[in-house]
């Protein structure tokens, strides 16, 4: 059974081999949440994300018999990444099955990390299998990305790095998949302070651990941006962790982490991938449920797509109104669209895009409707350029 002895012995052999990264508060998340959030840094470490700290420790750990086999591993990236970038520092062969769907800047940076890496299955399950039967034919250790003790006692060593720094924490929310990370951080935690609340969040897309949990029955999605969490079947050893030592398991939205990795972005200049902003995404969806607090949150990936990021960041814009469409209806006469442009730029919006309707419309033949994107400074503003545009006699509508 984990223990405390165990997360202290892996802190130990993980000792300048991963970095003690900042745990540090910050103020304005704090005011908009209501309580006292605390922030550890993970996305700071060398493959930006915490998985360095179970695989380490797990490669650490192995005989020379195994090491001279060489490992296997199965990931959506970040484990992938971090059992790749430490076999190649000890010395390692490394090869990693990860499922089709991996986004290419992860599969590029496991290769990166001198790894083999087999793309197979449009499931983790199906990758799993695969990487299983490989082991089986190749003579290689597996390495599994959270139901294992060593790479969960790795994990844990995040529970003692954020007591050290913040003593006085009173709830840590931290994001569950196969429950590795949750399970490491709660034995040490609970251990070091009985009386922490540990509160567990996944993706309601992938709600495998509330299930198993909670005995609840919420049907499992095909995708999330949190594919780091994305994982249908819990581990066997870290739920029964998670049934002992975690207080509450709450489920987000899409919307809640892509709301949450904005604002990190924003307000704290940090890059987050979908499952490193699960724990802010929870604060915002369940305010008065952690309103108060002295809260811990573990930043735990960064390991983002750059065109996902790029989506996010215009939709975050459309949702708090600095990117707004509207629709104009003109007559269709020489000098029409320059009123449109010049009305909008006297009301301080920017014009991002036009688009002249002739043929698909209902309006009158000598009529025309213009579509255009706005970059305005938010709902009240994109209001006051719509009525700018009606006092110039336009019909014009927020589409």
């Amino acid at each position: 059974m984990l223990s405390l002895q165990d997360i202290q012995a892996a802190a130990a052999r993980l000792q300048g081999q991963v970095l003690d990264t900042p745990c540090v508060e910050s103020q304005t998340l704090s005011q908009i949440v209501g309580a006292q959030v605390f922030l550890k840094f993970e996305n700071l470490q060398f493959t930006a994300t915490f998985k360095e700290r179970g695989a380490c420790n797990k490669l650490s750990q192995l005989s020379a018999e195994e090491r001279a086999g060489g490992v296997i591993a199965m990931s959506a990236g970040n484990h992938a990444q971090g059992v790749a970038y430490h076999a190649q520092r000890l010395g390692l062969k490394a090869v990693i099955v990860m499922p089709r769907f991996t986004p290419g800047v992860k599969v590029e940076r496991t290769r990166g990390f001198g790894a083999e890496v087999v793309l197979h299955g449009h499931t983790l399950e199906e990758a799993r299998a695969h990487a299983y039967a490989l082991a089986e034919q190749r003579g290689l250790t597996f390495v599994h990305p959270y139901d294992d003790e060593a790479v969960a006692a790795g994990q844990g060593t995040l529970g003692l790095e954020m007591l050290r720094a913040v003593p006085d924490l009173d709830t840590l929310v931290i994001a569950v998949g196969g429950g590795g990370l949750i399970a490491g951080i709660a034995t040490a935690a609970k251990a070091l302070n009985p009386a922490i609340e540990i509160v567990g969040v996944q993706t309601s897309r992938f709600p495998a651990m509330v299930n198993a949990i909670k005995g609840t029955h919420y049907e499992q999605g095909t995708s999330t941006i949190a594919e780091g969490i994305a994982v249908g079947r819990p581990g066997k050893i870290t739920q029964e962790i998670i049934t002992r030592l975690v207080d509450d398991l709450v489920l987000v939205d899409e919307g809640d982490i892509e709301q949450a990795v904005l604002m990190l972005l924003e307000i704290e200049k940090t890059l987050v991938e979908g499952a490193g902003a699960a724990g802010l995404a929870a604060l915002l969806r369940y305010p008065e449920r952690f309103r108060g607090r002295k809260i811990g949150l573990v930043l735990c990936g960064g390991n983002i797509d750059p065109l996902l990021l790029a989506a996010i960041i215009e939709r975050g814009m459309v949702r708090s109104g600095r990117l707004a469409r509207i629709r104009v209806s003109v007559r269709d006469v020489p000098g029409a669209l320059a009123r449109i442009t010049a009305t909008v730029a006297e009301a301080g919006a920017n014009v991002e895009e036009v688009h002249h309707q002739r043929a698909f419309t209902m309006l009158a033949a000598q009529n025309v409707e213009i579509e255009l994107v706005l970059q305005t400074r938010g709902h009240a503003h994109a209001q006051q350029v719509m009525e700018q545009l009606r006092s110039a006699q336009m019909q014009v509508e927020l589409m």
